[in-house]
């Protein structure tokens, strides 16, 4: 396979379509769950990987069997789940049963638990007894949290303390209300800044860094500029890992997707038409059937 700057191009068909190949992640042993030192050593081998929200034991086991090594339990439940305008609202008790439901329906992924707004920026003791509840109460492996160089003190009390800890720069959900809306973080001199809170996050022992709507040529440029993986949505093509929120990314949120959303399925089509044909048939006296009736 040919190398482009570094990284190894997927193969593909005689029509162009992508062909399958076996990654890193499906040579590891069964019943062994992805660690840190895998997306380590994805990164070292050039391969790109990909993580998606779960909120459920069922659709969580569902991207487990697709080949998703990497699980995240976002605050994008506070939309997604519990019908918020933003993850503001969001606590760490609303979180605590999806991520444990998320880490009973899998085996092998790499389960990260997003610190909401409102249980790290405190202190580096908040952010420790936030995480400690998702590692002890609901088994996470793993926990994210937002900020740069702002929350060095946290990512290095919790990674002191034995806690793997995933960063988030760019645009930052929680900080939406400061931002003034969801926008374009990291033009101009600001890319300067986000690099220099990604070297702080890596340095101070995250080992990963989610990159959030940022200028492609900017990701790019901190991809090449850590040794952790970085993980892009909405960050073109150019960093080590993609995520997607698994509603946006299947078609089952509504509306229009934001800009950088591609729908591979249309979840919210297929259930809206199995819903109405039930209702239809209940309404007609055709459900239940012979066949789904006990005698």
């Amino acid at each position: 396979m040919a190398a482009v700057r570094g990284r190894v191009r997927a193969p593909r068909d005689a029509q162009g379509d992508l062909m399958s190949e076996q990654s890193y992640f499906s040579t590891l042993p069964p019943g062994r769950r992805v660690t840190v030192r895998d997306v380590a050593e994805a990164k070292a081998r050039g391969e790109r990987w990909p993580m998606l929200t779960a909120y459920d034991a069922l659709t969580a086991g569902v991207f487990e069997e697709a080949g998703v090594p990497v699980l995240l339990v976002g605050d994008s439940a506070g939309t997604t789940v519990f019908g918020h305008a933003t993850t503001v609202p969001v606590t760490v008790d609303d979180l605590l049963p999806l991520v444990a439901a998320v880490v009973r329906g899998t085996s092998r992924a790499l389960v990260v638990a997003d610190l909401p707004f409102g249980s790290y920026q405190a202190s580096p003791a908040q952010a420790l007894g936030s995480a400690a509840r998702f590692l002890k109460e609901a088994g996470a492996h793993a926990v994210k949290l937002e900020g740069g160089r702002r929350v060095v003190a946290q990512v290095e009390a919790l990674v002191e303390s034995g806690v793997p800890v995933m960063g988030h720069l760019g645009l930052t959900p929680q900080s939406v209300n400061a931002f003034g809306g969801y926008r374009v973080q990291g033009r101009g001199e600001a890319g300067d800044r986000l690099l220099e809170d990604a070297l702080a996050l890596e340095a101070a022992g995250a080992f990963a860094v989610v990159l959030e709507v940022v200028p492609a040529e900017l990701a790019e440029r901190v991809t090449k500029s850590l040794t952790i993986p970085t993980v892009g949505i909405g960050a073109g093509a150019g960093t080590d890992a993609q995520v997607l929120v698994w509603q946006d990314m299947a078609g089952l949120t509504p509306g229009r997707p934001p800009k950088f959303v591609k729908r591979y399925a249309d979840v919210r089509g297929v259930l809206t038409d199995a819903a109405r044909r039930f209702a239809d048939d209940v309404l007609a006296g055709a459900y239940p059937p012979e066949e789904n009736t006990y005698h």
